[in-house]
């Protein structure tokens, strides 16, 4: 291993041919009648994908000679082609780590991000230091050191913003953890200068364009791949960022089951590094770069989630600047939180080291035989991710802290949902102007009954708190907040009262507390 933690990556060609390899015995594998529509729908996909989007002249070839095969071709001919396609796939998913770029960039980003968050620093001793207190890591990172020595780590964040990949990255290196290779839309590549230094600090191209499930193993693949090598991987499984605000329930599983098949192809190969655990990270930002974007697709689409947008807050570089030096410049204006480490069946991994070897022990007899050989059962690993999911879900309420814009957002929608008898937010947002003031007592009665359900929630572990134990302190900051930087404010004062002037941030923000079920 090298001095960052991973396995020194291997030639282009070499991935590239593993990738292909993998590929080929799924295929084979098929009967004809299951192999055709396979090829079938990725020739269809990628079609499509090239009338709405364009693509290379590369890529008309490849579709043109998969078209031939399907119609004349034998079996072998048609895995060939498509082999061809996946090949193409391989080179544009595989990143370009380079240790000595990481070494560089751990040096320059904590500065770098730091002249972000403050500004235009007056003295260099500004640059050099604040930036831990503007971005707070929380959790047992100790215990992450360790099992990052011993097993491989996949990170399952939520995803709140397109800052999140460098906070992130900010975060591990804070926490004393080695890099992790992230997939990352390939659209985020478009910008020359930001593609070359994150395919260099473990980025590969993830294109949401590309619909065939053939593309989708191929990512599947790599991300098998990355664990087995011992190179810890950072997934998002919510898929997307958040268009509604709230925290990721319904979460994808595809990504989140490479972590069972790895762990099972390094139990075959009888390697004693063979386990890979699942730490949930919970982020929490008192307000989100791309919320007015973000809300507008969530309302627009009604539930039907776009999977990209292409011309959003973070595309716009102005726009970053302006966020960082007006938001991200307060105290912990952003939390990131560890949760408590999860085996890829979906149960707690022991701080005692002497219990993760019998727990390792024992989590074995659910894959393998008597003998210790790996039995395979695609059935039975659906159910293990399921409830590996299921326990990411439940985690990262647990992790996430309740700031003071969360909090007053939350308490105006109530208040607002009470005065025109709805909750149906299509509704709310519809409602005039001098319909959507809130009375400062119906506001401070309300804000005081939630500041004390939530205390009550956070005595029992299920969120965290990060907001004073003061009403008039948590609306003041929730007020500065959501003047910082929006156009329009989430929530604002009206005369001695309260007044929604942006429904749809306040609802965004709101969300956020959508998983308590606050009675308030």
């Amino acid at each position: 291993m090298n001095d960052t933690g991973l396995y020194d990556p291997a030639p282009r060609a070499v991935v590239i041919h593993d990738l292909v390899d993998r590929s080929r015995r799924r295929l084979d594998g098929m009967p004809d009648g299951a192999l055709t529509p396979v090829l079938e729908d990725a020739l269809y996909q990628e079609r499509k994908r090239l009338a709405d989007h364009g693509g290379s002249h590369e890529e008309h070839i490849l579709l043109d000679d998969l078209a031939r095969t399907l119609v004349r071709g034998d079996r072998y001919l048609r895995i060939e082609a498509a082999l061809r396609l996946v090949a193409h796939w391989a080179d544009e998913v595989h990143g370009h780590f380079d240790n000595r770029m990481y070494r560089f960039s751990t040096h320059l980003l904590p500065r770098a991000v730091n002249g972000l968050l403050a500004g235009r620093p007056k003295r260099m001793r500004d640059i050099r230091g604040g930036w831990d207190r503007r971005l707070r890591v929380e959790g047992d990172t100790s215990l992450l050191q360790q099992l990052s020595r011993e097993a491989t780590l996949i990170l399952a964040p939520t995803h709140v913003s397109n800052l999140d990949s460098p906070l992130i990255g900010l975060a591990l290196y804070q926490a004393g953890l080695p890099p992790f290779v992230y997939g990352a839309g390939l659209n985020l590549f478009k910008n020359p200068v930001m593609g070359f230094f994150m395919s260099r600090l473990g980025a590969y191209t993830v294109d949401r364009t590309k619909r065939a499930s053939l593309y989708k193993e191929v990512l599947k693949d790599y991300s098998v791949r990355s664990l087995t090598t011992r190179h810890h991987s950072l997934f998002f499984p919510g898929g997307t960022r958040s268009r509604s605000g709230e925290i990721e329930s319904n979460l994808k599983k595809g990504l989140l089951g490479t972590g069972i098949t790895a762990w099972q192809e390094m139990l075959a190969a009888k390697r004693k590094d063979s386990e890979v655990y699942v730490v949930p990270l919970t982020l929490s930002f008192q307000l989100t770069l791309e919320a007015d974007t973000l809300a507008t697709d969530h309302l627009a689409e009604a539930g039907k989630q776009r999977f990209i947008i292409t011309d959003d807050e973070f595309a716009k570089p102005k726009e970053v600047l302006a966020f960082g030096r007006r938001v991200l410049d307060l105290e912990a204006s952003c939390i990131a939180h560890f949760g408590e480490p999860l085996d890829c069946l979906g149960n707690p991994v022991s701080k005692d080291s002497a219990v993760r070897r019998d727990q390792a022990e024992h989590r074995r007899n659910y894959v393998c035989d008597r003998d210790g050989n790996v039995i395979v059962d695609a059935q039975r690993d659906r159910v293990y991710t399921d409830r590996l999911a299921t326990a990411l879900a439940q985690a990262y309420p647990r992790g996430s802290y309740v700031m003071e814009t969360h909090l007053v957002a939350w308490v105006a929608w109530r208040c607002l949902t009470r005065q025109i008898g709805s909750d149906d937010p299509f509704r709310v947002i519809r409602v005039p102007r001098l319909g959507r003031i809130v009375r400062d007592n119906d506001f401070h009665s309300t804000l005081r009954a939630a500041m004390d359900e939530l205390a009550a929630l956070a005595e029992k572990g299920s969120c965290q708190l990060a907001i004073p134990n003061d009403p008039d302190r948590v609306l003041a900051t929730a007020l500065d907040r959501f003047g910082r930087y929006h156009r329009t404010r989430a929530v604002a004062r009206e005369g001695r009262d309260l007044i929604v002037e942006d429904p749809k941030l306040a609802l965004y923000y709101r969300n956020r507390l959508a998983w308590a079920s606050l009675e308030a």
